[in-house]
């Protein structure tokens, strides 16, 4: 086999699909093995959501599905109490921390009065460690991320009711 014989056959190789390629002649022996590349897949935001969290969305669809007498009982004051509530939504996709550091206090807790301005987490991202600032007055409600768990753009984060 020639030079330029073996050259394009690699050029064709790296062009299709094809992983590994072994030539037998007479006193000729030749593999070509395409280099193996960490393939990177992006996905859409909210199915990475739920698989970082399968538990999350799987036990208010089961109720729903298993119990049905009791998954409207349990909707309908929770539609009532969120009707007046303001939710706190991250303003960047990164890693969710209640805490400046883990040796510090909650930045916010249930229960807890916050104004505006006023630091209610810190979102990682890229490295750089974001204070997101409260934009409401009012009283914590519902923490709803936990805490070290990725957060996308625009997910609430904390219900806030009003003052």
């Amino acid at each position: 086999m020639e030079y330029k014989q073996i050259q394009e056959l690699i050029k064709t190789i790296n062009k299709s699909n094809i992983g590994e390629l072994s030539i037998e002649e007479k006193d000729f022996k030749i593999t070509i093995k395409q280099k193996k590349e960490n393939i990177q897949t992006f996905v859409n935001a909210q199915p990475i959501q739920s698989n970082f969290l399968p538990q999350a969305p799987q036990p208010t669809s089961l109720p729903q599905q298993g119990g049905a007498p009791a998954a409207p009982a349990e909707k309908k004051p929770a539609a009532a109490d969120t009707s007046n509530l303001v939710a706190i939504k991250s303003p960047m996709i990164g890693t969710f921390y209640r805490r400046a550091s883990p040796d510090k206090p909650l930045l916010a807790e249930v229960g807890q009065e916050v104004k505006p301005g006023q630091a209610v987490c810190i979102i990682e991202a890229m490295k750089l460690f974001n204070e997101i600032e409260s934009e409401v007055s009012g009283t914590i409600v519902k923490v709803l991320v936990d805490d070290a768990s990725p957060v996308e753009f625009d997910q609430p984060l904390f219900l806030v009711e009003p003052n």
